[in-house]
């Protein structure tokens, strides 16, 4: 793989995010009728290949049955308001409101209230009762403590989510989470992550993960990359994770882990390009933050904001530009492909002439910049 000098001590190679690449039609078109973007994770199959960023200004319990209900699977962060709070819905209208130089400090004050293990179950099940796909994620640190009251209110799918997670985990505190003995424990799929290299994707899909998360998770809604220094272009991400897992399909004797795409995706033609890069579906936080339904009321923001000692996230103006079915399934409000974000997924599939998304993933890819 070609590298660049970056000086006379260090070389780097070179990345891509989806604006530096396009999509080359092929030399048949077909009908959008013709063209499934449909998606299987074990035994649970979805109609709309879309996942739902565990973020409070995405989720709330009734989002989730409702992303669920349109062919997507919501999941509802088990860290966030909703399990801490009875009645999270006044500091969720109190951080909509809050002036920009007070934001970092109160929500931080806000989020400090301990989470109960009773709401976990509650909301859990309030989702189950409606008859969708169940899914909550928790971080890494807060996994082995709260799993339980998760697994007992029986969720569906298990999503163990972290900026960074790995399968190796160094610390003189405390024992790690050995995730391939957890996951083999588990009697859920688990979908986890998030993962920036080859190497680290490699290193999840030995874990038993029925699905690993690729890249930066929450893009508009963080400043990890400011803080931290550290971040991977999204189409390098997905492309590297694809290649991880044709080894690890070879490698297991035919076991195939699903990549999801998370974050940095905000129209229609960026989760094209996605499908195009290797992924198999998409988790997506700011475009189903711009529903009408989303708690954070036209804001947006992740649990990097509210962390107690490094806080690199902030709360995005995300506004509002029309319903949970019209973002997935339109009729489109803009010519940005914000929204209808399923039909111009289609579109970009009949366009190059591919029946479903695993054919897309042989699209040709052309760098643009």
């Amino acid at each position: 793989m070609a590298e660049v000098s970056i000086g006379m001590g260090k070389n780097a190679r070179r990345a891509y995010s989806f604006d530096e690449i396009a999509i080359v039609p092929s030399r048949r078109t077909r009908d959008p009728e013709e063209v499934s973007v449909a998606w299987q994770i074990d035994a649970y199959r979805f109609e709309a290949p879309i996942i739902s960023s565990a973020m409070d200004s995405v989720v709330s319990p009734e989002t989730a049955v409702e992303i669920g209900r349109l062919g997507g699977l919501g999941v509802l962060d088990l860290e966030g308001l909703w399990t801490r709070y009875e009645d999270p819905k006044p500091y969720l209208d109190e951080i909509a409101q809050l002036p920009a130089a007070d934001v970092v400090r109160r929500m931080r004050d806000i989020y400090a209230e301990p989470i109960k293990e009773e709401l976990i179950g509650a909301r859990i099940k309030q989702i189950r009762d409606a008859g969708v796909v169940t899914a909550g994620a928790l971080s890494p640190q807060r996994t082995v403590q709260y799993h339980k009251a998760v697994l007992e209110a029986g969720v569906d799918l298990f999503v163990i989510r972290g900026s960074t997670v790995s399968a190796e985990h160094v610390s003189k505190r405390a024992e790690p989470l050995n995730l391939k003995k957890f996951i083999y424990e588990l009697d859920v799929p688990v979908i986890v992550g998030g993962s920036y290299t080859y190497q680290a994707a490699l290193h999840l899909m030995r874990t038993g993960a029925a699905g690993i998360l690729v890249g930066v998770g929450g893009g508009a809604a963080h400043t990890t990359r400011s803080v931290l220094g550290i971040g991977v272009p999204m189409a390098t991400v997905v492309s590297d994770a694809a290649a991880a897992r044709r080894e690890y399909l070879d490698e297991s004797g035919g076991r195939y882990v699903h990549v999801i795409a998370d974050g940095a995706m905000r129209t229609g033609g960026d989760l094209a390009k996605a499908f195009a890069c290797g992924a198999d579906a998409v988790m997506i936080g700011l475009p189903l933050a711009r529903a009408s339904e989303a708690p954070g009321q036209g804001w947006h923001w992740g649990a990097e904001a509210r962390h107690p000692e490094l806080p690199r996230g902030q709360r995005h103006h995300a506004g509002t530009a029309g319903t949970l079915h019209e973002i997935l399934y339109g009729p489109g409000a803009d010519a940005e492909g914000t929204t209808n974000l399923v039909g111009a997924l289609r579109k970009s599939l009949a366009t190059c002439g591919y029946s479903d998304l695993k054919e897309f993933q042989r699209v040709e890819l052309v760098v643009t910049e």
